[in-house]
């Protein structure tokens, strides 16, 4: 009896590994629906995401596996080498293209809104700050419409709601959302 062992392809990027255009919910907070948002500059895995992972291992442990969605990606490796290491990649046709999920060694989970590589710059910025603000209640899937319809409406309308529905002022906006959205952060004498 034979038995013959294949080894398992393990794919590594000839480059160093680029440093990530990632926002993340700087608290840590276990109870936040998104973790923060990357925003990739290729649909290819082998370059993108060993940046992305060495970025994760600083701000939350080190990942030992991704799960991806089975669309939007180049290639789909299944083993990944980054730096001294290798992580399993699983693609899922049930994970959202908008949404990638970091299992880390110390048994945290990250998730993070992707954003397409070709993504204009300002809607991305916005998209990312978004899924790293703490008490976000968008879903991945859904931020790019949510911030389309928030861009379509009445600066002034928006403020006014907030205002009524939170029963008081309207809370500080980042400076990205603001140019975004056409929210702007109301004077302190008003």
């Amino acid at each position: 009896m034979t038995i013959t062992m294949l080894r398992k392809h393990i794919a590594a990027s000839p480059n160093p590994p680029s440093a990530p255009r990632l926002r993340m919910e700087p608290t840590g907070a276990h109870r936040t629906l998104l973790d923060g948002g990357w925003w990739p500059r290729s649909t290819d895995p082998v370059a993108e995401l060993a940046g992305l992972v060495l970025a994760i291992d600083r701000r939350r442990g080190p990942v030992t596996r991704l799960v991806l969605s089975a669309h939007g990606w180049d290639s789909q490796p299944r083993r990944l080498r980054v730096a001294d290491r290798v992580l399993r990649l699983g693609y899922f046709s049930s994970q959202p293209v908008s949404l990638l999920t970091a299992l880390c060694d110390n048994g945290d989970r990250v998730d993070l809104l992707v954003v397409a590589p070709g993504a204009e710059p300002g809607t991305a910025d916005a998209a990312m700050l978004l899924a790293a603000t703490t008490g976000n209640l968008v879903h991945a899937q859904h931020i790019l419409a949510h911030l389309d319809t928030l861009s379509r409406s009445d600066a002034g309308d928006t403020a006014q709601r907030v205002w009524e529905d939170d029963g008081g002022p309207p809370a500080a906006i980042p400076a990205q959302a603001q140019r975004l959205t056409g929210i702007r952060q109301p004077s302190a004498s008003a």
